[in-house]
């Protein structure tokens, strides 16, 4: 076995996944490894791949997104896999400053509300002290 080769455990340790998720990213032809009998081996390729992955999804890319975006590279070639990655990009931006109005816009709302209820809270206590 070449040194530059990870096995299935080590993979796992190296990006802290779950074995489950890496024959999830295997099955879903995200990952190949090279097979001998029911071993695993990961290449430099496949631990690039994996490292793209993660990013990805940290993102907040679908897998299939991920999928589709490293399978450019295979068919066109490192720029057009570029290209993909500023459009996908800008609409992950987009999507994400969107999900942030929103956010914001609710811890906004839910804050006015325990101010509210905090408000009430208090002057019933202090309709409370007094009626004693």
């Amino acid at each position: 076995m070449s040194d530059d080769r990870l096995t299935f455990k080590e993979m796992c340790a190296r990006f802290d996944v779950t074995p489950r998720t890496l024959r999830y990213y295997e099955y879903i032809e995200l990952l190949s490894p090279e097979k001998s009998g029911r071993a695993r081996y990961y290449s430099p390729r496949d631990v690039a791949r994996m490292t793209l992955i993660l990013r990805g999804r940290r993102f907040g890319f679908s897998l299939e997104e991920i999928r589709q975006w490293l399978s450019i590279y295979d068919e066109q070639g490192s720029r057009a896999q570029l290209e993909a990655m500023v459009d996908m990009s800008d609409r992950q931006l987009k999507a994400l400053g969107d999900q942030r109005e929103d956010l914001d816009r609710s811890i906004a709302d839910l804050k006015a509300l325990r101010d509210e209820v905090a408000e009430s809270l208090a002057q019933q206590d202090a309709a409370g002290s007094k009626a004693r």
